[in-house]
């Protein structure tokens, strides 16, 4: 049985795609990570199952569409819209080059942001991926502040109190001001 804390959403399902069961899902993975015989992760009746994809093939930049293996029509299809897509954190580890320990972007969500100079910035409230600089989406008093995810600003990050300590140029953090 997987349990919740080996997976880590990767993704969503949302349409139907025509009268043989594909469906359109946007994920964070590429479609090598499924050709390599991954499983994407779904939640059923408060389970999590393992489906393996009969096929997969672009629809746009992070858009694809898929069949799953033992889902044969619109109907059955039907079932998964709405729904996310899980992979199995090992897997994922792998496929990223990453190694057991290491924090995935994604799980920095919820994390408290600290500037070593202006104190308390507020919350992670997401990560935006949207473009070519990865952005911690950081919800305060101040309201939101982008925090490029590089090395330069990121000063330490403490799995245990869940908090990063960061070291922005002022201006940056008074950009929302």
């Amino acid at each position: 049985m997987i349990k919740e804390e080996e997976i880590i959403e990767i993704g969503k399902f949302q349409k139907t795609h025509a009268l043989k069961g594909e469906l359109n899902a946007l994920l964070d993975v590429g479609p090598e990570y499924l050709e390599d015989g991954n499983p994407l992760v779904i939640p059923v009746d408060g389970l999590f199952v393992p489906f393996y994809a009969d096929s997969i093939r672009p629809k746009g930049a992070t858009s694809y569409l898929i069949k799953l293996r033992g889902v044969d029509d619109v109907e059955e299809a039907t079932a998964f819209v709405n729904k996310p897509i899980y992979g199995i954190r090992k897997s994922l580890l792998e496929y990223m080059d990453m190694e057991e320990g290491d924090l995935l972007e994604d799980e920095l969500i919820g994390y408290r942001v600290e500037d070593v100079n202006a104190g308390f910035l507020g919350t992670v409230d997401r990560i935006d991926d949207s473009t070519i600089n990865t952005l911690l989406v950081v919800e305060g008093d101040r309201g939101e502040i982008f925090i490029p995810l590089i090395d330069d600003f990121i000063e330490s990050i403490d799995e245990g109190s869940e908090t990063i300590v960061v070291d922005m140029p002022e201006d940056l953090i008074k950009l929302n001001d």
